[in-house]
């Protein structure tokens, strides 16, 4: 056994590295998802196509019915329990690992706040991207946090996880293998306490923490409701529940009235009858922190655990949930929620929408590639055209520009409202997809128009197509990259492709991650931890002891509070 190696908890072994080589690590650190990289958007787009069509086929839930049902209990030697939430952390290695780093330590001082490791963890959803590959959760997922807490330490803390859309693509096959088992129960210095894809887990004081797993949106199957059921018999109205669920369906019911009904489901008809009250709902999905204040409880979305910044600044300032406008024949009372806190704040969010201009091309060079190939085409067939007289000549060559024109067009509708989304389809979408499509077309008969003017369309064939390919493309496919730029800048004003505004940036910084503390006599307090610039640059950890994470940053990591304490009171 190599003088690195350090016994763990249980007899497991881990060999310490001595560099940060993949082989010496065990997996191999991966950079950000390019997220508009061609043969990602067309592998992605086909993934949530065969999840749509064919999920109820791939649904591995009721098949869980042959597995323990078993529920957990949490509680910390002083009677109380510390518990961290964090979701959306399976992308790049700097971003997932520095909040790994932050949630292993067995420390964190946060403005004036001495917080401890908490004893248990709950990730909330997408634990890798872009699809369900155990190769990717080992290098996205599990790689990075075996690396922060390396073994068990003698606390040792307990992990829960809830599937989210991208552990649903393979049909959660991946996610069961390495979270749902029945020996060597670890992940990394965490022992996994859950024996389904759902949990229920008694916490101190009365607190129950529940975690849902609705398949990407589209039902509860009747094994976890059955579960659920067995669960309620120990809930009264001293009860206070914690519900974990994959999306913050509160926020989407504002363009998609039917995104919560499952949750009020699930609220009305399990927890209610029991007098218990839901007085806190997390989730991650969107990748940020935001808290909607109501009169019985909070609901936080923080999915900032290492997946690229989605924006703040466009989120409802008030909600109603469940939404007046939902087609359930029965729902819940609405009620008003205020936004009462966000990170990144709504100043600096629109001051990230402006990056896209020089962050588009250099994060995603396959798409502008893609542009330039595009372009040069549609440049080709324009000048086809424009150089032949009228005659059987032009109608041929107009046969590839009508083509070339319906693409564009089309592939600018869509990239405005893909078929696949949900929610509502306003006329904004087809306005603004139109408006960039001529755009587009405008822009390639400027291009056609300079390029006739210069020497190389007369060359002796095919020495102007290989001039195009050479030079046309290149500046071209930058060109039109700035305007797909300012037309996503220009449609996040209006609410349309905001995703796409920031999925194309991959801003690895403004990450956060909750810190929850329940003491002996039921207060809950919820420390929502912020880190508005991960680390980039990493050596391996002068600490060698067992526990101490394998790397460490060589410039400290600056956690803050996202905003102050919120406290949940008996």
């Amino acid at each position: 056994m190599s003088p690195h190696a350090s016994e763990a908890a249980g007899g497991r072994t881990a060999r310490r590295p001595r560099g940060v080589d993949p082989r010496e690590l065990g997996f191999t650190p991966r950079r950000p998802v390019p997220w508009l990289a061609p043969f990602l958007l067309v592998s992605t787009g086909i993934r949530t196509l065969l999840a749509m069509l064919f999920g109820a086929y791939l649904d591995k839930r009721e098949l869980q019915n042959s597995l323990d049902a078993g529920i957990a209990r949490q509680v910390g030697p002083d009677g109380g329990l510390w518990l961290d939430y964090v979701a959306d952390l399976g992308d790049g290695f700097n971003a997932t690992y520095s909040v790994a780093y932050l949630i292993a330590q067995p420390e964190l001082e946060v403005d004036g706040h001495r917080l401890p490791r908490a004893q248990t963890l709950v990730m909330g959803g997408d634990q890798v991207y872009p699809s369900a590959a155990f190769e990717a959760y080992e290098d996205r997922c599990k790689g990075p946090y075996q690396a922060a807490l390396p073994v068990t330490p003698p606390e040792r803390p307990t992990l829960f996880a809830v599937p989210g859309n991208h552990d649903w693509y393979d049909g959660l096959t991946a996610f069961l293998r390495l979270f749902v088992r029945s020996r060597d129960r670890h992940f990394g210095g965490w022992d996994t306490g859950q024996s389904r894809s759902y949990f229920a887990v008694e916490l101190p004081a009365g607190w129950w923490l529940l975690g849902l797993d609705d398949q990407s949106g589209s039902y509860l199957d009747d094994p976890q409701l059955t579960y659920f059921d067995r669960v309620a018999e120990r809930l009264g109205p001293e009860s206070r529940v914690i519900l974990a669920v994959p999306a913050p369906t509160w926020v989407k019911a504002v363009d998609q009235p039917t995104a919560y009904d499952s949750i009020d489901y699930f609220v009305r008809t399990i927890v209610a009858p029991t007098g218990a009250q839901v007085r806190l709902l997390i989730s991650g999905d969107l990748h940020h922190y935001a808290r909607y204040a109501g009169p019985d409880r909070q609901l936080i979305t923080c999915g900032g655990g290492g997946a690229y910044l989605y924006p703040t600044h466009k989120l409802p300032e008030r909600i109603e949930v469940p939404p007046r406008d939902t087609l359930a024949r029965r729902a819940s009372a609405s009620h008003p929620y205020e936004l009462a806190g966000r990170y990144p704040d709504a100043a600096r969010s629109r001051r990230y929408a402006w990056g896209i201009f020089p962050r588009l091309p250099l994060r995603n060079p396959g798409f502008t590639t893609l542009l330039g190939t595009l372009h040069t085409l549609l440049m080709l067939a324009m000048a086809g055209v424009a150089s032949n007289p009228e005659g059987i000549e032009q109608r041929l060559f107009s046969v590839p520009l009508m083509v070339m024109l319906i693409v564009t067009m089309l592939g600018a509708a869509f990239f405005a409202k893909p078929p696949s989304s949900g929610g509502k389809r306003h006329a904004r979408h087809w306005i603004l997809g139109v408006g960039h499509g001529l755009a587009q077309i405008g822009l390639g008969a400027a291009g056609t128009w300079a390029w006739l003017a210069l020497p190389f369309y007369d060359w002796p064939w095919p020495l102007p197509a290989v001039a195009a390919a050479v030079l046309y493309g290149p500046v071209i496919g930058l060109v039109s990259s700035q305007l797909v730029a300012a037309y996503l800048l220009v449609a996040g004003a209006f609410g349309v492709n905001v995703n796409e505004l920031f999925a194309g940036q991959g801003i690895e910084d403004a990450k956060a991650f909750l810190r929850l503390r329940i003491d002996p006599d039921g207060t809950l307090t919820i420390y929502p931890i912020a880190v508005d610039r991960v680390a980039r640059d990493w050596q391996v950890n002068p600490d060698q002891s067992a526990e101490a994470s394998w790397l460490a940053p060589r410039q400290p990591l600056r956690p803050r509070l996202a905003e102050p304490p919120t406290t949940l009171t008996p």
